[in-house]
This record gives C-alpha cells, structure tokens and sequence, in this order.
C-alpha cells in the first residue's frame, strides 16, 4: 500500500513488522504479569513504572531499530532513539496501563504506532495479552481484531443518537482544571450506558463498534495515542482533541463512530 505521502513504503510490510514486535513484547511482559516478579518506582508525574515497562521498551526499540535502522523511535520510557528528523517515526507504549499492571488488572497493552513527518499516525498495533486481544489498522489496511485463535474485520456502530448511545468516560483532575466535570457528568447523563473503560481498550470498543463514544483523561501523551487513532480511523470512526482536532500529539482524546462527534465536541466545549 502506498501513496504519495509514503512512497515506495508499504504500510502491510511495516504492520506485518509492528505486529512481530507486538509478538516479542507479549512473550516478556505477559509471564511477569502472571508470576508479579517485578518492583514498581514512581516517575516525576506520579506514575506508575516497573522494570518491565524499560525492558520491554528496549526490546521494541531494538526490533525497530534492526528492521527499519533508516526510521526513529520514540518511547514512553526512554524517549526518542534515531534521527529526529526522520520521515518516518515509530511512536511505543511498552505498558498502556501501568496502573493496572501492577495491580493485577488484565487491561494493559503494547502500542505500537508508525508516524509519518506529514500525514500522522498512519497505522497502530494495540496487543493486550492478558485480555488474549489484538487490534491493529490503518491507512489502507482495514481495521481489525484478534481473540482466541479467530480473527475478524472490525467497524464501528451506527448510532447515531446520544441517548441510545453507550458511552466511556474517563474523568480526572485535569477536566476539573478545564472546568469541564459538568460537561462529562451531563454527557453520562445524556447517553443510554456510561462505562469508564479507560485507556486504550475504550478506543478499541469504538472501532468495534461495542461503544459508540470514548472520552479520555486529560493529559494524555502521543504514545498513549499514536496507535489507537489509526485503527479507529480504519474502522470508519473519528479521533480528535477534544476541540475536533484531528491528532495524536494533544493532551485530550476523543473516539466515536463519527454519527456522534460533533455534538459531543459541542457538548465539552
């Protein structure tokens, strides 16, 4: 698949090597998961990080690296490795959902995202052992999602009414400081089902359509981000900032099958 963005770059290649990585990182982190061998810091933002996390990352970052030697890489835990003005830039999450890592809660995964200098986030790997579940997308590819040996093509919902809509919300101080909370509780209000998923995994029941609309915490990071919008978008849904945006790089996320977007945008601003 190319165009004239990506040139002679074909993004099936690219995915086929995102989702080999996807496969190393899932073969370390998931036995740590499972035995909890592992200690956990606080980083300066008063996050979670374990040994895993940095681990983990470098295995990735190496594996791209090798593979693509011409691309950068930019990871959560140590930051970019390669040329910075690369046309191309693969954007990791070794551990989405630290959080819940290390409290024995299976909603955690590995992004892993290719970014283009001019066109964005162009495809993303999400693998989420724990859950036995996959998702990977993106321009040109499809969207689609793996569980338990079977594998199918994914899209989103055709909802188009708020209040027949099922909805995750994942509220925290940093919408207090935006003095939007009351926006938040009458979105909930609003829709048929309110759910705080959180995460990657609200985004990824978006592009299956099993929630029509996905809000995320304020100050949200590119890596937590860079993978989970090109498979929304593959799957015919929209994910901007939380003014309509379309980008990765903000610190708001919002997902939706696209019926809904636009008031909702409305309805937070």
């Amino acid at each position: 698949m190319t165009d004239h963005l990506t040139g002679s770059l074909d993004l099936r290649h690219e995915l086929q090597l995102a989702l080999r990585v996807a496969d190393a990182a899932d073969l370390f982190t998931l036995p740590h998961f499972l035995d909890r061998d592992f200690t956990v810091d606080w980083k300066q933002n008063q996050t979670e990080v374990t040994e895993i996390d940095r681990h983990a990352e470098s295995m990735i970052v190496d594996g791209l690296v090798r593979a693509r030697p011409d691309h950068a890489v930019f990871g959560e835990e140590h930051g970019l490795v390669g040329d910075p003005d690369a046309e191309w830039r693969w954007v990791i999450d070794p551990i989405d959902g630290t959080s819940g890592y290390v409290r024995g809660i299976p909603v955690w995964a590995t992004l892993i995202a290719l970014t283009h200098i001019e066109r964005g986030a162009v495809l993303g790997a999400v693998s989420a052992p724990a859950l036995g579940m996959r998702w990977w997308g993106g321009v040109g590819l499809g969207a689609h999602a793996a569980a338990h040996g079977a594998t199918r093509q994914i899209g989103v919902s055709q909802v188009a009414d708020l209040a027949e809509a099922q909805v995750s919300i994942t509220h925290n101080s940093g919408w207090d400081e935006l003095g939007r909370t009351d926006r938040l509780v009458a979105l909930q209000q609003r829709a048929r089902r309110s759910r705080g998923m959180g995460d990657f995994w609200q985004h990824m029941l978006v592009a299956e359509g099993a929630v029509d609309l996905a809000v995320d915490a304020v100050g949200v990071a590119p890596y937590d981000l860079a993978a989970v919008k090109p498979i929304v978008e593959a799957a015919g849904g929209r994910f901007t900032d939380r003014l309509g945006e379309p980008t990765h790089e903000h610190d708001t996320a919002i997902s939706s099958n696209g019926l809904l977007h636009d008031g909702v945008i409305a309805l937070l601003a």
